[in-house]
């Protein structure tokens, strides 16, 4: 049976690659949990717009399940992590940011969301994951 491209691809994982993987993850769970409160509010508390609030829920859902893949993607060394992971981070800052200086700022939050986002950023840019999630043709 021919060895899939996977299996002869992928060697011993770089602790930054693994650091990478667990911070995705990390932020796969806060956004599930994310999710999971929204989708509680929507049957508990009354919405002013039932609309809004399931739509929201929905995007936090999809945010959730394509962070998942993403960290799967990062441990299996996928290079299209590369782009997608420094998309989540940019918009996460921006949403730490806003949590910084909105009407009623949660410096805390913010923190929460943009030391992840940082530490995300440095590890994609870092030359052993670089290495790990370089295109891989199949020739190797």
């Amino acid at each position: 049976m021919p060895e899939t491209s996977e299996s002869s691809t992928v060697g011993p994982r770089h602790p930054f690659q693994i650091a990478l993987v667990v911070v995705l993850a990390i932020e796969a769970a806060g956004l599930a949990a994310a999710t999971v409160f929204l989708v509680l509010e929507i049957l508990i508390a009354p919405a002013d717009s039932i609309a809004s609030a399931i739509a929201l829920a929905v995007v936090a859902g999809l945010a959730t399940a394509w962070v998942v893949a993403m960290s799967v993607g990062a441990w299996r060394g996928q290079s299209w992590v590369r782009g997608a992971a420094i998309v989540v981070q940019v918009l996460l800052g921006a949403v730490a940011i806003g949590s910084f200086q909105g009407l009623v700022p949660r410096p805390d939050i913010g923190w929460i969301l943009l030391i992840p986002a940082i530490v995300v950023v440095f590890l994609i840019f870092s030359k052993p994951v670089q290495a790990a999630l370089r295109r891989r043709d199949g020739s190797n």
